[in-house]
């Protein structure tokens, strides 16, 4: 860890010094005693309920380990059955029919605000490598952006602001809440990643975007349950008293991004429903909490990720049952990510891949979605196309979608396919490329024409993980699809092995993103799949090498 010296600030209700340790040099004009004295008290307030919330995942995850299956909660059916909806939507968020989402850096928020979509995810998430200068200077960026004086040079070019009119609507979305921000101890302890990004953001610019009806708008990750969604909102709460803004002034959407959070769709809807305007299919990540969920259940293990599309039972399911469950709470349904970008020098391709674009949108667009996400601005025109064509008002609430009916099963239904040699060898050079870029500072890699976060890398890790632990229950018969190659090679230690050694130097031909970390990269990667147990998450033990 930096350096880390005392500072004191005084709280505004207390005569006593209020002990926050920060790394050495941090800039006064973001961290001054009045800002550190407000996270200290988000610290002190909700601390206790955020570990024990943690405790409860753990606990839940050792009774999947035991062979349990999530289901929907029996002493929530009352909210589940009853008739109830969320507060309005405010009007800048209407119509979402185009979200941007990318990290924060001074150079993507401009071009983000800039890109004509209705809204930008400025994403301290999984798109941001969360060293303590990246998070410093995307929260001066966004503070810029907001007071609307926020320029970037480089390249010979200058970057500047289009008039708020023409701009996106600004979303920022939080780390999770399973995050510590390592740099920031409050009487000695780290405080909350999701708590110091939210609410050093809402410190420095609630009031102005108030002011111009602008929010705050958050997007809240890899909630897992109605719980967590309450803690959510009892912490928003509490900075709106502290801020002196009215109670639902920070508007927020939901990512169901983890297999548990899909079965409590109605209750995280009510526990935020004075301040909610929808949810999301985070699907990336979703697909990687299936897996981790079932990292113990040799019958649900999925094929290689390129075959688990939305079109698969399980993730259609799911994407219906948000659309479904939104609509009749008033709520956005908005869609995933098409991760593609632009392949210069290859029309053939691009057209490919923007013809995937336009399926995947359609597809959405025709089930009832609100909304969809894109990671390029090449993307935006394609997706409002197709939006616009079916969408003829600002969301599709209308579309009750009366006809789904998703029980337990459905949602975590196993899916067949095959794994075969590239998409093993795939995972391993994507979760390598992408750890060695984040170990390098950056958490937006392009690969392979995709614009690639940990998401990517999560799913690519947990797979190789869950392949080689099952592979020697193959041959006893255990229920599930075939674990081996395609071509019956076995998977196993000598094949992951294989891959690994071959890695280097084919990425030593190559202009790879944080090329110096490749060999950490390798051996992280080899530490964590060989490991007796899954790790929650590839970004805990990561961040203790940044």
């Amino acid at each position: 860890m930096n350096a880390v010296h005392r500072l004191h600030a005084l709280p505004p209700d207390a005569a006593c010094d209020l002990p926050v340790g920060l790394p050495a040099g941090t800039p006064v004009d973001l961290l001054d005693e009045a800002a550190q004295a407000f996270l200290a008290g988000l610290h002190r307030e909700f601390e206790a309920r955020r570990q024990a919330l943690l405790r409860a995942r753990h606990t839940r995850q050792a009774a999947f380990d035991a062979g349990a299956l999530p289901d929907f909660r029996a002493d929530t059916r009352g909210i589940r059955e009853s008739a109830w909806t969320v507060a309005p939507a405010p009007v800048a968020l209407r119509d979402r029919r185009v979200e941007i989402t990318g990290p924060v850096d001074p150079k993507m928020v401009i071009n983000a605000l800039n890109s004509g979509a209705q809204c930008y995810m400025a994403d301290f998430e999984d798109s941001t490598s969360p060293t303590w200068a990246n998070l410093l200077t995307g929260q001066r960026a966004l503070r810029e952006a907001a007071a609307g004086s926020l320029t970037f040079e480089g390249n010979g070019k200058r970057y500047a602001l289009l008039p708020e009119a023409r701009q996106a609507v600004l979303i920022v979305r939080p780390r999770g809440w399973h995050l510590d921000e390592k740099h920031v101890l409050v009487d000695g302890a780290p405080m909350s990643a999701a708590l110091f990004d939210a609410g050093l953001f809402a410190f420095h610019n609630a009031h102005a975007l108030a002011a111009r009806d602008r929010g705050p708008y958050l997007y809240l990750p890899k909630l897992q349950s109605m719980e967590e969604a309450q803690l959510w909102d009892d912490a928003l709460a509490h900075i709106e008293r502290a801020l002196g803004l009215p109670v639902g002034q920070i508007r927020v959407t939901v990512l169901i991004e983890t297999l548990p959070a899909a079965f409590e769709m109605d209750e995280i809807l009510h526990a935020l429903r004075g301040r909610i305007a929808g949810l999301n299919c985070g699907r990336w990540d979703y697909i990687f909490s299936y897996i981790k969920t079932f990292r113990r259940h040799r019958d649900r293990v999925l094929p290689e990720r390129g075959q688990v599309t939305m079109t698969q039972p399980f993730l259609k399911a799911y994407s219906e049952l948000l659309i479904q469950t939104c609509h009749r709470r008033g709520a956005h349904a908005m869609g995933g990510m098409a991760a593609q970008i632009p392949i210069p020098g290859d029309e053939a391709a691009n057209e490919a891949a923007m013809d995937r674009v336009r399926a995947d949108k359609l597809r959405e667009v025709t089930a009832g979605h609100d909304g969809t996400w894109v990671a390029h601005p090449a993307l935006i025109p394609i997706a409002r196309q197709v939006f616009d064509a079916r969408m003829r008002g600002p969301h599709q609430h209308a579309m009750t979608r009366d006809d789904v009916l998703v029980a337990r099963d459905d949602l975590i239904a196993p899916s067949l396919g095959t794994i075969t040699h590239a998409g093993f060898a795939g995972n391993v050079e994507v979760c390598v490329r992408y750890l060695a870029a984040w170990l390098d500072g950056n958490g937006c890699v392009p690969i392979h024409g995709m614009m690639e976060d940990a998401a990517t890398a999560e799913i690519a890790r947990a797979q190789l993980w869950q392949w080689l632990h099952h592979a020697d229950a193959d041959a006893s018969g255990a229920p599930g699809m075939p674990l081996h190659l395609d071509d019956g090679t076995a998977i196993d230690d000598a094949l992951f092995d294989r891959v690994l050694l071959s890695l280097p130097s084919r990425l030593a031909r190559q202009a790879v993103p944080g090329a110096a970390r490749v060999a950490e990269a390798i051996a992280l990667l080899e530490a964590l799949t060989r490991a007796d147990t899954l790790a929650d998450f590839l970004t805990l033990p990561a961040y203790e090498r940044l």
